[in-house]
């Protein structure tokens, strides 16, 4: 029976209203965010706003049925605790038992004396784990509305926008084809040990054995890589041969007996389905280490698959010295004049140029734009001419050699002073990636998805949350000065 938020107020309860917040400059990201939450409870006008989007996600239709949970504010506030501090659920759960701060601006901390109560560790993640991407997207819309009005932007006021795009890397290892052919095999073998757990199965006694010749002869494959000298391609090509003929004895065997495992019950037959999947990467790796390195051909770069794990993961080359190659996938980004993020996406295989006529329209739906700059990855003419409609000051830099039209253009100085302010997103890129988005911990990919939005809403409440101190430093600053007097 999960509610949207009632604190009862109960002897020695502290209220949320009632949070003082450290105002110190140097008392770090966590009381700038705790700033923010608090003024979004008090104010019922945004309270209301994310509690709607929280509700029509998190709340079932029948409500009065069920087992308490965590109420609908408190996964809001841990959601945004963890990326605003870049922990793990391990380092939330301590917090959200023994933080005092974190604990009143949640609702459920008590004075000196009273009973604590207390939060289990996985009652945590199944419960932040409720938001998905489209949820969080509407929550940062109603975040960016609550700071316009926070740093007093007029209605009419048009923005200031720089957009910009990064890599957000998931959390696998570096890719080779033998070494994902190891992973397959061996997840194929961790299945069949579950099954074997449950019933004895015959003709794998010895299944510890096929995983440690395996690994055994994958890393002899890597040292033949790596190591150089007189005869390295032979080397390489023997090796390679003995662990492919090893694999396949592996799938062989694998096909042959599945038909023979239990499906007693639907435990079983979730173990096989994944069997069927393990299989099917083990025999695609196969193929892939034969036909490079026995038959030399080069493999196609969309047949290749970066991690069994994480498959959606990308090999994103940006040009940079270091790192020269990352795993994961682009974002891209779009800040304001007040250094709020108004607009994230996570592209699918897509150049910076790519997005922009949907950028451009999903953005111009919701705002009015008086400056919009670019890095000259996202140059395309089609993109000029529909960015020149909607923005009233362009800076698209030209990708490859100027016409003497365009060099007059971008040598105004307007241009060129807006041209080197955009090096400014730059600065909200790194503290996007402090904020959790240089490596993304989470599994799957609508996980990854609602990560990389959590962090851009905890970005984003953290620098409303620096605006609103700023302005209670001066207001005691004041006070001060009328007491000395």
């Amino acid at each position: 029976m999960r509610k949207r938020f009632e604190q009862q107020i109960i002897l020695g309860q502290l209220l949320i209203q009632d949070t003082k917040i450290p105002t110190a400059k140097r008392s770090g990201a966590l009381p700038s965010l705790c700033a923010a939450l608090k003024e979004i409870f008090v104010n019922k006008k945004w309270n209301s706003l994310v509690f709607e989007v929280l509700e029509n996600k998190i709340l079932s239709k029948n409500n009065n049925t069920g087992r308490p949970g965590m109420n609908l504010w408190q996964i809001f506030v841990l959601s945004q605790v963890r990326l605003c501090q870049n922990i793990s659920y391990d380092e939330l759960h301590d917090l959200a038992n023994h933080h005092s701060l974190i604990r009143q601006i949640m609702g459920i901390e008590t004075d000196f004396g009273f009973t604590k109560q207390s939060i289990s560790h996985q009652n945590i993640i199944d419960n932040v784990k409720l938001l998905d991407d489209e949820t969080v997207k509407e929550l940062n819309n109603i975040i960016v509305a609550f700071g316009h009005e926070t740093f007093k932007k007029k209605e009419a006021e048009a923005l200031c926008l720089k957009t910009d795009s990064f890599v957000v890397e998931s959390n696998v290892h570096f890719p080779t084809d033998y070494n994902l052919l190891w992973d397959s095999a061996r997840k194929s073998l961790d299945m069949v040990t579950k099954l074997q757990a449950k019933q004895n199965l015959l003709g794998w006694r010895k299944i510890e054995d096929w995983r440690s010749d395996l690994k055994n002869k994958m890393r002899a494959l890597g040292r033949a890589s790596a190591s150089g000298g007189k005869g390295k391609q032979e080397r390489i090509h023997k090796t390679a041969q003995k662990y492919l003929t090893k694999a396949k004895a592996l799938y062989a065997k694998l096909e042959k007996d599945k038909e023979n495992f239990p499906q007693a019950d639907i435990a079983d037959m979730v173990i096989l389905i994944e069997l069927e999947k393990f299989m099917e990467l083990l025999h695609k790796h196969i193929d892939l280490l034969e036909r490079r390195v026995i038959k030399g051909e080069k493999i196609p770069h969309n047949e290749k698959l970066f991690s069994i794990f994480e498959q959606y993961t990308e090999w994103i080359t940006k040009g940079k010295m270091r790192p020269n190659v990352e795993l994961g996938k682009k974002v891209s980004i779009t800040t304001d004049q007040f250094n709020l993020i108004i607009d994230y996406q996570v592209m699918e295989h897509e150049s910076d140029s790519e997005i922009v006529p949907e950028l451009a329209q999903r953005i111009s739906s919701k705002y009015r734009i008086n400056i919009w700059s670019f890095d000259k990855g996202y140059w395309h003419t089609n993109n000029k001419l529909i960015l020149s409609e909607i923005v009233k000051t362009l800076v698209l830099p030209k990708k490859g050699k100027c016409n003497k039209l365009e060099k007059e253009e971008e040598h105004k100085p307007l241009f060129k002073k807006f041209r080197n302010k955009h090096s400014a997103v730059e600065s909200n890129i790194n503290e996007l990636e402090h904020r959790g988005l240089n490596r993304c911990p989470d599994r799957g990919y609508p996980n990854f998805k609602r990560y990389i939005g959590l962090a851009v809403c905890a970005y984003n409440l953290k620098k409303i949350g620096e605006h609103l101190l700023a302005e209670m430093r001066k207001h005691e600053d004041a006070c001060n000065i009328k007491k000395v007097a």
